[in-house]
């Protein structure tokens, strides 16, 4: 027998005594008929926590937690090395090719340790407002490492992106994604270098739901041109949005209004319906934005692409039409999908409503 068919049965005779959230077992988990992971050089990354884990080789399967991270991981070409999700990543992005059975996770606070212990995966890669600490412990005694890695954060996209491409051993692909990225960015700093910030108030999958500083969405904003109405305040949740007081938002008389809605791959018509409902809020039609039509309604799967950075370039566009000239973003979306995401891409204005839309 060998030392990986070895690990391997020590696995299945352990997860065949759990109960259905708890592991008590120990042993190493090793993919059968897949050698890579056990005779490839250890690989030793530096995770979003600071914490360092080695790998006994680059990862040819792995269970990944949130949409974004499985978007990078698609956009290294490591999508295929997935054999696990959480349920929203499967709902957000259903050009994955998984089953039904392969959600290992309703939610980033719900793991299914005994699903996971099953799929055998050489690492388990989650955010970090998951319960990766728990995830941890529970994980150890079979030997699955656990890595965290937060996709939506972007202020550490490139982090991200790097971490991702040593876990798989797809590093130069992951240097190719980071020029994509950077090219957007470049094309920001220079062409905003001048501007005037427009005040803009950013809404996010609920009225009044809004992004504070040290949020993405927030950085979007500034990348954007933009200043966040909502700059000073304070005390958001783990991603640092906040449900906002309706009249506070009139009294700081933003010039520029963004909603995103729930991010889908699949198309959602929901621009219509949040027009309207904005459009209809009490003393919202005083307010400079709605005034002048300045509202932009958008699917959270384009504008939150690539750590928001297609978003920054579709804010921008609007925010500051003069200044970007050529630079389309319904160009930049559509090769993001088309070549990063491998799927098709119907058309940018299914996704994206602009003020002129």
């Amino acid at each position: 027998m060998t030392p990986a068919l070895r690990r391997r049965t020590l696995l299945g005779a352990a997860v065949a005594t759990l109960p259905l959230l708890g592991l008590a077992a120990c042993g190493e988990v090793t993919v059968e008929g897949e050698a890579g992971a056990a005779t490839s050089t250890a690989v030793t990354v530096t995770d979003d926590q600071d914490r360092e884990v080695e790998l006994p080789g680059p990862a040819r399967s792995a269970v990944v937690l949130n949409s974004y991270t499985n978007e990078f991981v698609r956009a290294i070409g490591a999508g295929d090395a997935v054999v696990g999700v959480d349920r929203a990543s499967l709902d957000r992005l259903p050009y994955l090719p998984l089953e039904d059975g392969q959600v290992i996770a309703e939610g980033l606070d719900q793991l299914n340790y005994e699903a996971i212990a099953q799929l055998e995966p050489d690492v388990v890669i989650m955010p970090r407002n998951a319960i990766w600490q728990e995830a941890a412990e529970q994980l150890e005694p079979f030997g699955i490492p656990m890595i965290v890695a937060t996709a939506w954060d972007t202020d550490v996209v490139d982090e991200t992106i790097t971490l991702l491409g040593k876990v798989f051993g797809a590093t130069e692909a992951a240097t190719t994604v980071l020029e994509f990225k950077n090219e957007i960015t470049g094309i920001l700093q220079e062409r905003l270098a001048e501007v005037e910030p427009v005040p803009v108030y950013f809404e996010t999958v609920e009225p009044y739901l809004t992004a504070l500083p040290g949020s993405g969405f927030d950085a979007m904003i500034e990348a954007a041109g933009g200043t966040n109405i909502f700059s000073d305040a304070s005390g958001g949740d783990a991603q640092e949005e906040l449900t906002v007081d309706p009249s506070e938002v009139v009294l700081r008389d933003p010039q520029f209004v963004l909603h995103e809605f729930e991010p889908s791959a699949e198309p959602v018509d929901r621009f219509a319906e949040i027009r309207e409902d904005i459009a209809s809020r009490p003393g919202w039609d005083g307010m400079s934005a709605l005034a002048e039509g300045q509202i932009a309604i958008a699917n959270g799967w384009a504008t939150s692409a690539l750590g928001k950075s297609i978003g920054a370039l579709y804010l921008a566009s609007w925010l500051h039409p003069d200044a970007l000239g050529d630079a389309d973003p319904d160009q930049y979306l559509t090769r993001w999908v088309t070549e990063f995401q491998d799927t098709e891409l119907s058309d940018p204005a299914d996704y994206v409503h602009g003020p002129t839309s």
